[in-house]
């Protein structure tokens, strides 16, 4: 085999994570080749919702949500129109007063953090989206979440990236990576030389990176047809962390969007353990259940479309982001589960300190593969 690509980086993967690392790594300099067979932010990325939010389930999660979050305004501006970005905020309902409570611990945590939020009464609730159920607790309304269309930003990230010198190989995949580093082996059978590799393939990442304790979960996600002003917001339960991330094997909880097309997105689902990407109806038919107890309107719109996504996620909830310290210049983007257009930016810069050596704004240390590599958390 001989080399047909030379480059100072390989980044394996062309969703949201991986355009996001190219972008940084190529305005950092590097000479940048992009491996990716399948179309552009399809995959993982295309069967998310895209929304950028904050999230607290634990510190670190919170520090790299926010960091994101932050990353995202920042480059908001330069975003082209068809990545339909927009700042919606978040609103979490709460069901009862167990749920009430939760929203004042966290909007007290919010205060104490910095994080612009307040307290919404069942009133306001009613004014601010009354398509809603008239009889909740109270909410949450957390401001500076948005929400964006992935793949087109995605593609953008692309774009940019190849306008700062980096390449895009289409015609073949990879294959595997040497134990050796250097690069990686094609599925053509030829070989591509890099001093640095980021494997950031999403749910196909764990092929090239073996023996990280990833467990598949698969969501469902429905559009409805257009109903525009329907609601404003980017709407959710306040239990939506338990289910998304407690231990239950299958879950559900209300979570809906509006779409810039006037469309309403309705979710969500989880089934840990399963790559099944077939639609499985008694669960939507679950998801639904939910969203309408709590918006009874929506039982008036007409679904058009039901899908499915496989996320790989890690047992604590946590990306893998960093140097492979049993190959010499990998490096992991990959496990981010439901956060991965959340976190994609914070991820790229952090990859973009491993490899450039630019100083970190966010500590590194909790996010790094190692931690599964020295007894740290197992697969339940």
């Amino acid at each position: 085999m001989t080399d047909r690509r030379t480059a100072d980086v390989i980044v394996v993967g062309a969703g949201i994570v991986g355009a996001a690392c190219a972008l940084a790594l190529s305005r950092s300099g590097l000479s940048t080749l992009i491996v990716e067979p399948g179309v552009i932010g399809v995959g993982t990325t295309g069967a998310g919702m895209g929304h950028v939010v904050l999230m607290d389930d634990s510190q670190a999660q919170f520090v790299l949500t926010g960091y994101s979050r932050m990353l995202w305004d920042e480059l908001g501006g330069a975003l082209p129109e068809r990545a339909a970005r927009r700042s919606t905020g978040t609103l979490w309902v709460a069901a009862d007063d167990h749920d009430l409570h939760t929203a004042i611990r966290r909007h007290a945590f919010y205060e104490s953090s910095g994080v612009g939020s307040r307290l919404v009464s069942p009133a306001e609730i009613a004014q601010l989206e009354p398509n809603l159920r008239r009889d909740l607790a109270g909410g949450l309304m957390v401001m500076g979440d948005s929400v964006v269309y992935p793949p087109a930003a995605a593609a953008w990230m692309i774009e940019r990236a190849c306008a700062s010198g980096a390449r895009v190989e289409r015609s073949a995949g990879v294959a595997s990576i040497p134990a050796a580093g250097r690069g990686v082996e094609l599925t053509d059978g030829s070989h591509a030389a890099a001093g640095a590799v980021v494997v950031a393939a999403g749910s196909a990442s764990g092929g090239l990176a073996r023996g990280l304790p990833m467990t598949p979960k698969k969501g469902h996600l429905v559009i409805t047809d257009r109903a525009p002003g329907f609601c404003s917001a980017q709407i959710m339960e306040i239990g939506y962390a338990d289910s998304a991330h407690g231990d239950a094997a299958e879950s559900v909880a209300f979570n809906v969007q509006p779409r810039e097309t006037g469309q309403v997105l309705i979710g969500s689902s989880r089934q840990a353990g399963v790559s099944d990407a077939r639609v499985d109806r008694a669960i939507v038919s679950t998801m639904l259940e939910r969203a309408v107890w709590f918006m009874p309107a929506l039982a008036s719109l007409q679904a058009l479309r039901v899908w499915t996504g496989i996320r790989p996620a890690t047992p604590d909830n946590l990306p893998v982001i960093g140097p492979d310290p049993r190959t010499p210049g990998l490096y992991l983007a990959f496990g981010h589960e439901g956060l991965g257009v959340t976190t994609s930016l914070g991820t790229a810069a952090l990859i973009a300190h491993h490899i450039v050596g630019h100083a970190p704004a966010i500590d590194p240390s909790p996010y790094l593969p190692e931690r599964f590599l020295r007894g740290g958390p197992t697969d339940a």
